[in-house]
């Protein structure tokens, strides 16, 4: 196996760090989601494409332990509000194509899953631990932030905030 370049030595670690002790809280609530175009197994996905929907957007690596915790709920989550409205893009930041796809094929994720291998997405949303995700409503705006994953409280938190934003008017 070929050792990880510093950098991404110094990234991991600092990114696992924040996630297990718990980083500030973004300060991007009300603010308008950052557009990105990524590219899926099959086609490319823009967050843009969404508007209009509810959007859960997670940011996760296959090496860090709570994002891989939380990837049984956003496929519970994905299951039971799709229907709704809700759509869930997963944001890899996987440097290598195939760490995420040996991740993937442990773990069942019937929702969009893409790579941002030049974290690109994480510098624009100012991403401060893994896995984070972004709560955005149907114009585009961030509403609620999750950094880190504790799966009963974010499940709780989740069930509560999912259900109101897609009771809101469309856009």
């Amino acid at each position: 196996m070929k050792a990880m370049p510093r950098a991404g030595w110094t990234l991991a670690v600092t990114l696992f760090l924040l996630g297990c002790y718990g980083g500030s809280r973004p300060k991007h609530i009300g603010d308008t989601a950052p557009d990105f175009t990524l590219q899926d197994s099959d086609h490319k996905v823009a967050l843009s494409d969404y508007r209009g929907q509810v959007v859960v957007l997670n940011i996760w690596a296959s090496w860090c332990p709570p994002c891989r915790k939380s990837f049984p709920v956003m496929e519970q989550l994905h299951k039971q509000y799709a229907g709704d409205g809700l759509t869930i893009v997963a944001v890899s930041v996987d440097e290598k194509a195939e760490n995420m796809q040996q991740f993937l094929k442990l773990v069942k994720a019937s929702f969009s899953v893409v790579r941002d291998a030049q974290q690109k997405l994480v510098a624009a949303a100012d991403v401060p631990t893994m896995p984070t995700s972004f709560l955005i409503d149907r114009a585009g705006k961030i509403r609620f932030v999750h950094s880190g994953f504790d799966e009963k409280q974010t499940m709780r938190e989740y069930v509560k905030e999912i259900p109101q934003l897609l009771k809101e008017d469309k856009p």
